[in-house]
């Protein structure tokens, strides 16, 4: 599977997602006395429609950047791998309404509290793999205009 490919597929995923955290949404509203969703189904529902539509740019990115395929693919992978993971995790703070703003100390999730080493990790890694994942794209992009 080439780098463009997986973004696309990711797409596809993602946007299927948002779909049906938008169905999830919906039924909650239409449960709800006050009309409103648990805080993270909305979340959810929102970052898998901008997921969808960011894993599209790094499809075009992907496809136009000169680097070696292995480094496109780990561009590609460094952002999906992210998205994915925060959308699943949206989506378990919604089911479990076990917060409102999850990088709030203490860390919950559900009634257990996280170690904040753990939160701080993820957000780390997830800042380099994102934000360096698509700086090999785009320098790759950049390279076949003016390399």
């Amino acid at each position: 599977m080439t780098a463009e490919q997986l973004a696309i597929l990711s797409a596809g995923v993602f946007f299927t997602a948002g779909l049906l955290t938008g169905i999830w949404k919906w039924r909650a509203i239409m449960a709800s006395p006050n009309a409103e969703a648990p805080y993270y189904v909305n979340i959810a529902h929102r970052a898998a429609l901008l997921y969808s539509f960011a894993a599209l740019l790094l499809a075009f990115f992907a496809a136009r950047s000169v680097w070696p395929e292995i480094w496109n693919l780990a561009g590609v992978i460094g952002n999906v791998v992210f998205y994915a993971a925060a959308i699943l995790m949206y989506c378990i703070h919604g089911f479990l309404r076990d917060t409102d703003n999850q990088l709030a100390r203490p860390h919950r999730l559900g009634k257990r509290e996280m170690p904040a080493w753990q939160m701080t990790l993820f957000m780390a890694l997830l800042a380099v793999g994102e934000v360096g994942g698509f700086l090999v794209l785009f320098s790759g992009v950049l390279a076949a205009w003016w390399g």
